[in-house]
């Protein structure tokens, strides 16, 4: 399957709730954190609700009015969503969420979304919350620069993340 990275439109924010949901569900049961389909469906389960798509739509128009704060693309295999990259510029980038359903992993696609990614943030620091459980996400973001910072977070009380940063990065001819 051919898949391409594009902006995506409002139109699509039904689509990316989807595969969010979906990505949730492949992802982070974890048996020894309590974290079932039952308890993803419970704490994620708006994404595919009308509020959660009127989010998803009203996040797409911000980066659409505001590309140089706001990033967001999604890869597209055929007609279908399997992935999604966002961030924001603050005083420090921020990266995320980003999301891959298992059916694109493995191919490159990641590190094509991080190429654009970084593009966008153009060398700045930058940093991102991701569960500490997922090994395979903290592997990718330690390909990609990104280390630990021993900073922790319970999220409801259950799925306990972990902070990755990434410094500055100098373009060549800089001092």
């Amino acid at each position: 399957m051919v898949h391409r990275i594009e902006v995506p439109s409002p139109d699509d924010a039904v689509s990316v709730g989807r595969m969010q949901l979906t990505a949730w569900l492949q992802t982070y049961p974890n048996e020894d954190a309590g974290i079932d389909e039952t308890w993803i469906r419970e704490q994620r389960g708006s994404a595919v609700t009308t509020e959660g798509v009127a989010q998803w739509r009203e996040f797409i128009d911000e980066v659409a009015r505001h590309p140089e704060r706001l990033f967001c693309r999604v890869v597209r295999s055929g007609a279908e969503i399997t992935g999604v990259l966002c961030g924001r510029r603050d005083e420090l980038v921020t990266l995320g969420p980003m999301y891959l359903l298992n059916e694109a992993q493995g191919q490159g696609i990641g590190g094509q979304l991080m190429g654009e990614f970084f593009l966008w943030a153009d060398g700045a620091p930058m940093h991102l919350w991701v569960t500490e459980y997922n090994g395979r996400a903290i592997r990718f973001y330690e390909r990609h620069g990104f280390q630990l910072t021993g900073e922790r977070e319970l999220w409801r009380d259950r799925l306990t993340n972990v902070r990755m940063a990434r410094d500055l990065v100098q373009h060549p001819g800089t001092a």
